[in-house]
């Protein structure tokens, strides 16, 4: 099954939290941070929102930094994804 968003949404799938931290520690499944970077997997076609015109500034593949509790989130096909709109995100990761 395909996703497109509409107007000036995107799809994002989270990268896997940290599974130990840089000291070595293994860290439990209750103790993984919420993974904040994101890659990009679908991008509506901007137009008119609220009364103002939308350019889309991300395509698929681009790293994205969110904040944590942005978004919808949604499982298709077994996969988890978060739908938001283009300024939720906060930056391109490069």
């Amino acid at each position: 099954m395909n996703i497109k968003p509409l107007a000036d949404r995107v799809v994002i799938k989270m990268q896997e939290a940290e599974e130990k931290t840089k000291g070595g520690i293994i860290l439990a499944g209750s103790a993984k941070e919420k993974p904040e970077i994101a890659e990009v997997v679908a991008v509506g076609p901007g137009g008119v929102v609220d009364g103002n015109e939308i350019k889309m500034e991300l395509s698929v593949g681009d790293k994205v930094l969110i904040s944590k509790y942005s978004g919808t989130e949604v499982k298709i096909d077994g996969k988890e994804y978060t739908i938001l709109r283009q300024s939720d995100v906060l930056a391109k990761v490069v």
